[in-house]
């Protein structure tokens, strides 16, 4: 069995195509492209393809991962050049194969390539190699750093509305916001993970707050609930509805109910949907023992600062339930930056999604966030022991 992806193109442009596993997508990285495709494009599959994604991957870069449900080989990859009235076009051609010779495959081309290359992290870091705000700055005495964590971005959108709104869109605008509030009291210094629309590695984005020697992290994200699951059945249309308002996620090995889980569990998958190889990174036991004593610190300062959230949150937004949760967050696992995660809402719920793009919700909500922030903040200076 073959499928052929196409894309049209105004122009004649370079590329790299590779493939990987669990779950077999096709990665086809680009240059600087600009997307002008309709929303919603690649969620219906043909063929072999169950669906695919588009969008930038970092700076000057842009990736297509291309889903399927099977084992492929990429049996063609090529540009044609436009002609009889025709634009260029991206053409893929891929064919099922077996796992075995899948595998065989990916083992040969890990073998030819380098260890650690570009394309694996897709994350410049040098762009980002700010001096550490942690520092005193032209000798006034330097203000503890916020970072804030914009969810998703690029080629990863997140979760989307009903009426088509991306989750990465929201959350930003939220996050410019919050910059906006936590700057004009004068106290802290605040940095983004993401400043535009780029998608940027979760480890990065926790890396980059250890960096800037951050006394906070805040990771900012919308959930939604799948009508269509499964498991939900008839009512998955009611559920959706049903289902609203924020919940603050700290870290934790085992997550507080079910749906903690399955929260971490899609947010952890950012990095493999938009076609990050794996990364694993081993610790011996000492370093373990150093970093699991210096983290238990930290995740009582984030338990602390979320119920100065939710204490703060509450007349502002509407709250889940359980507001407070706790889960297996990649994006929480520094150990020396307290940190915490919060769903805003429910983009697939009606009403907090309304609030989810209200200018005056915004402003509000970030205020509110920002008084928890110098409460928590203040709080920790006073008990420091100089």
């Amino acid at each position: 069995m073959r499928t052929r992806f196409v894309a049209d193109l105004s122009k004649e442009v370079e590329f790299k195509v590779r493939t990987l596993p669990d779950p077999y997508r096709v990665i086809v990285d680009l240059g600087d492209v600009n997307f002008q495709m309709p929303a919603g494009l690649g969620t219906q599959g043909r063929g072999l393809v169950t669906g695919f994604r588009f969008g930038n991957f970092a700076k000057g870069k842009s990736r297509i991962v291309i889903d399927t449900a099977q084992p492929i080989i990429v049996e063609n990859a090529f540009v044609r050049p436009a002609e009889a009235g025709q634009p260029a076009r991206l053409v893929i051609d891929i064919m099922r194969t077996t796992r075995a010779d899948f595998m065989q495959k990916q083992a040969e081309l890990s073998k030819q390539q380098p260890q650690k290359s570009e394309v694996a992290t897709g994350w410049d870091s040098a762009t980002r190699q700010e001096p550490s705000a942690s520092a005193s700055r032209g000798g006034r005495v330097a203000r503890p750093v916020i970072v804030i964590d914009p969810g998703h971005g690029g080629i990863d959108p997140g979760a989307s509305s009903n009426q088509g709104i991306y989750e990465k869109a929201v959350v930003f605008a939220f996050c410019l916001e919050l910059k906006k509030k936590l700057e004009e009291t004068k106290k802290f210094d605040v940095f983004l993970t993401r400043e535009s629309d780029v998608f940027v590695p979760l480890a990065d984005r926790m890396a980059f707050a250890q960096k800037k020697g951050a006394a906070l992290l805040i990771s900012l994200h919308a959930d939604a609930i799948d009508a269509k699951h499964p498991l939900l059945g008839a009512k998955g249309p009611q559920v959706a509805q049903e289902v609203r308002g924020a919940s603050i996620y700290t870290l934790n090995q085992q997550a507080s109910d079910a749906e903690a889980q399955a929260s971490a569990a899609r947010e952890n998958l950012s990095d493999v949907l938009a076609g990050v190889d794996e990364q694993k990174g081993a610790r011996d036991e000492v370093s373990n023992i150093l970093v699991d004593l210096v983290q238990r610190a930290t995740k009582n300062e984030a338990r602390e600062f979320s119920n100065m959230l939710v204490s703060q949150l509450k007349g502002k937004t509407s709250l889940n339930p359980k507001p407070q949760r706790f889960a297996n967050f990649t994006v929480l696992r520094a150990p020396d930056v307290p940190s915490v995660l919060i769903e805003l809402g429910y983009m697939s719920n009606t009403e907090d999604e309304k609030q989810l793009i209200s200018p005056v919700w915004r402003a509000s909500v970030a205020e509110a966030m920002s008084i928890a922030i110098l409460k928590f903040l203040g709080r920790a200076q006073s008990r420091l022991p100089f």
